[in-house]
């Protein structure tokens, strides 16, 4: 008799084909173009790109402010991942939940923010012309690399927070215990003990860092201008304003090529956090700060954390409801339902956010179906098919938003205009958070828990909405929040797919942010300010539903 093959593996067909027609066809077609030059206006090919200057230069800069935003996050998240491992205090869950609100905010809100704050208008240059009664701000930060790094910093501190502090959290306290009482202590403690046991999770979030800084978009656009383009900046110049898309598609290679090798190395990386190291539960690791220095360590790390995390927001909503020097009004929110120019082609800001609530509803619905499917795929154990399978189902997490978002314009022909790309970009984007979140949870299951319930009589169905399902509906509601969060938010692809016409909510505070005038800034803040709000909700719902930190996001 045939062997009969499982109901997973004919679901798994499912994302495989997704992936194929919405992914790997997208970016072949990237390849080909770069070599062939087959369609658009044509620059010279790839051996003249290569000798251009401005390749070389982007190229670097690309590289070096990653890396020296890399440095700046690990120096400031090192000390707080430090004090969330060692110290139980009062506040520490919510704090330690804060932390996680930079990261999942979209960047056209970080950047108008950081504007908000530093920008030559912002609320630390009026408070310190107001305190110095100077006639210029002191301050002129804007369009300058130091924005740019400060803001890389804020959006990826809670990587090194929550990946390190929680590894170090982990550690038995026994292994340094052992080392002082041969005599090591204080600095040398910490490089011949402690330091070797954190460097693989510290090399993997960093990894996963410069990742993040090496695709930025949404911050170098904004808050860099004209005079700074990282790789994924250049693509979208040169594919949307120029039009040369053969050195489009050329970036994209080059992009592709370096974020799938970080991402290959930091899997590896990543794996080798798991290895067994004697672990202890969190509880028996921290303690309560007793001594005058330890409080002392908690009180100003705390506070620390809530003025770089907090500030930027709070600038945002203050100007948002003061611009202008008027007084507390809520005109800019008003003035998003309304058409002055009376323009054929406006777009209401409250319509975008119509558009970005049903993408993300539709985003949440596929990436929960796929990634459940995908993580039910990888969690088969000793499967060479999910051994092959895990690191595919990755790659979409190492690969711009606008490379993706380039390569449905040379490869979707009429479906390109269609309302629906938009939500299958943002899928692409959520699914491997979906996964990564579900899996942990779906691997932890007992299989005597599925045996039992067989022995009982219940059918694989009923098993599976028996056992499965109550087990999984909380790991279920965390993907799902943050699949709705980072539709949301998304910006490089839907800058490059969406229609005029149907704008999100970030595509409509870009547009805002080019135009000149006191009433579009205002309204850019306004609508930011909104997106920043739906955006916390979202994380409140991913601590609310999360189960002891399950999850490697």
């Amino acid at each position: 008799m045939p062997k009969r093959i499982q109901p997973i593996y004919i679901l798994g067909v499912i994302p495989a084909l997704f992936l194929a027609f919405f992914f790997f066809y997208p970016l072949a077609n990237i390849l080909r173009v770069s070599f062939t030059g087959e369609i658009g206006v044509q620059d010279g090919g790839i051996a003249e790109i290569l000798q251009r200057p401005f390749f070389w230069r982007i190229l670097w800069f690309t590289t070096w402010q990653a890396a020296a935003s890399t440095l700046l996050t690990l120096a400031v998240g090192m000390p707080l991942a430090y004090v969330f491992a060692h110290f139980d205090f009062a506040g520490k869950t919510v704090l330690r939940a804060l932390t996680t609100i930079p990261f999942v905010m979209p960047t056209v809100v970080v950047a108008v923010a950081f504007t908000s704050l530093l920008g030559r208008t912002g609320l630390l240059n009026q408070w310190l012309q107001a305190l110095l009664r100077l006639d210029q701000p002191p301050l002129s930060l804007e369009q300058t690399i130091w924005i740019i790094l400060l803001a890389h910093a804020f959006y990826n501190v809670s990587v090194i927070v929550r990946t390190v502090g929680g590894f170090w959290a982990n550690l038995n306290p026994a292994i340094t215990e052992a080392a002082s009482v041969l005599g090591a202590s204080g600095l040398r403690l910490f490089a011949t003990v402690t330091l070797p046991l954190l460097m693989p999770s510290i090399a993997a979030s960093s990894l996963l860092v410069f990742l993040f800084c090496f695709t930025s978009f949404g911050v170098v656009l904004i808050l860099g201008g004209l005079r700074f383009a990282t790789i994924e900046v250049e693509i979208y110049r040169q594919a949307v304003s120029l039009f040369n898309l053969r050195a489009a598609a050329f970036l994209s290679l080059v992009q592709m090529a370096i974020t799938f090798t970080v991402m290959s190395v930091y899997t590896r990386l990543q794996a080798r956090t798991s290895i067994p190291l004697d672990m202890r539960p969190r509880s028996v690791t921290a303690r309560r700060p007793v001594t005058t220095i330890d409080r002392a360590v908690v009180l100003l790390s705390a506070g620390f954390m809530l003025f770089v995390l907090l500030a930027p927001l709070a600038a945002l909503l203050w100007q948002s409801v003061t611009l202008g020097g008027q007084g507390i009004t809520l005109d800019y929110y008003q003035e998003l339902t309304i058409n002055r120019r009376q323009s054929a082609f406006y777009v209401s800001p409250l319509t975008a956010v119509r558009n970005s609530l049903f993408f993300a509803l539709v985003t949440v619905v596929l990436s929960l179906a796929l990634g459940a499917i995908s993580a039910y795929l990888l969690a088969r154990p000793r499967s060479r098919l999910s051994a092959a399978l895990d690191p595919i189902f990755l790659l979409p997490l190492g690969t711009s938003a606008v490379t993706l978002g380039y390569g449905y314009i040379i490869s979707m022909g009429t479906l390109r205009t269609s309302i629906w790309l938009v939500p299958v970009a943002h899928t692409l984007i959520a699914m491997p958070f979906v996964v990564r979140t579900v899996l942990p949870a779906l691997r932890g299951i007992d299989p005597r828990l599925r045996e039992s319930a067989m022995v009982m009589g219940a059918s694989p169905r009923r098993t599976w909405r028996e056992v499965d399902v109550p087990i999984l509906a909380r790991t279920l509601a965390v993907g799902a929040a943050f699949a709705f969060t980072i539709s949301l938010g998304e910006f490089g692809a839907t800058l490059l797919v969406s229609r005029p016409d149907v704008p999100t909510m970030p595509v409509v505070i870009f547009r805002a942010l080019g135009q000149p005038g006191l009433l579009n800034y205002g309204q850019a803040l306004a609508m930011s300010a909104i997106l920043m709000i739906v955006s916390a909700l979202g994380l409140i719902a991913i601590e609310r539903f999360r189960f002891e930190d399950i999850g490697e996001f």
